[in-house]
């Protein structure tokens, strides 16, 4: 039964409120990957911890802070929801080495080493020409495999994480994407690129933001689970998860320090455009608290097993996290 089993979503970055809190344990998940930062600098990373520590004192009966997988299992024997904090950026590092060890003890468990565009250490996905892993992401991928910082590569170019997946000493993972075969949405990625991340043991959690959906909004449940199924059949069950990417009650300005940051001064779209600029339709299968419930059967009914069903949906981050979390011996 879905109860019984510990829920991840490797992905999240929604408004954070008690009523949120609230609806995650009624979700029955049992931790969630939070997006702690995507432009911040490092200054304002910390002042990003700081507001989650309050949230942490303000709602103990919720929510903990998780800094390694056992925290995980105490969640789930408590009835709360575990929260362990991811960058979608490298800002935080503010181009400083030290800065990985810094944060990864503070608890930035997850870091991306690009965010769309190109960084001082990656190409990012919306990039024209992709130069590959720089000569100082190189060392920071070195520190991050050191220290125990889980690289992600979602909103990277495909050479860039290519080259990651080779350099890295560590399996890396793809939080939030989807295969490109199926939408060829600019994030979304190649088989070439799943096929290496599954080789080396990475992981690549399924997004459910309708720009990388085939048909969007109006991808269904059965054509989800469908696309998690071909994958399964390329890689293998062990190396799937769930991303969903879900921004649930986040107004425009958010959505648009998503995109443009501070690096633009015109607005840039990202996957939507000047016609479709907002927050597109939510899912109608994942729109609240049945939403990981709802993918649970669905994976069912596509005849994955019980067992298969909760790697996808916690068992396989839990592994995942627990092997790349540890410090390098």
């Amino acid at each position: 039964m879905y109860q019984d089993h510990l829920i991840i979503d490797g992905l999240q970055y929604c408004n954070w409120n008690r009523a949120y809190f609230e609806q995650l344990k009624e979700s029955g998940v049992t931790a969630i990957h939070a997006t702690l930062v995507y432009h911040e600098t490092a200054r304002e990373t910390l002042t990003r911890f700081a507001e989650w520590n309050l949230l942490f004192e303000q709602n103990p009966d919720l929510i903990m802070p998780v800094m390694s997988m056992s925290d995980v299992v105490k969640a789930k024997a408590e009835g709360k929801v575990g929260v362990f904090f991811g960058a979608q950026n490298c800002s935080p590092l503010d181009d400083e080495i030290g800065m990985v060890e810094v944060m990864r003890k503070q608890g930035l468990l997850i870091m991306q080493l690009t965010y769309n565009n190109q960084s001082l250490l990656a190409t990012g996905c919306y990039e024209k020409n992709d130069s590959g892993i720089t000569r100082f992401g190189k060392q920071v991928i070195e520190e991050m495999n050191r220290v125990g910082m889980v690289i992600d590569m979602s909103h990277s170019a495909e050479r860039s994480t290519l080259e990651t997946i080779d350099l890295s000493s560590r399996p890396i993972c793809i939080s939030h994407a989807n295969p490109s075969s199926a939408h060829a949405a600019l994030r979304n990625k190649s088989d070439t690129v799943i096929r290496a991340l599954a080789e080396r043991g990475g992981l690549l959690g399924f997004s459910l933001y309708p720009f990388h959906l085939p048909d969007g909004s109006d991808c269904t449940l059965e054509r989800f689970c469908s696309l998690i199924a071909d994958t399964a059949e390329m890689v293998g069950i062990d190396r799937l998860a769930i991303g969903s990417d879900l921004c649930l009650n986040q107004p425009q300005s958010v959505l648009e320090w998503m995109r443009n940051g501070r690096w633009s001064k015109s607005l840039d779209f990202g996957e939507g455009s000047a016609n479709n600029s907002g927050w597109p339709a939510a899912l109608p299968w994942f729109p609240d608290s049945s939403g990981m419930k709802n993918i649970f059967k669905g994976l069912r009914d596509k005849g994955f097993s019980e067992t298969e069903t909760a790697k996808i949906l916690g068992g396989n981050w839990i592994e995942f996290l627990d092997a790349g979390l540890k410090p390098a011996e």
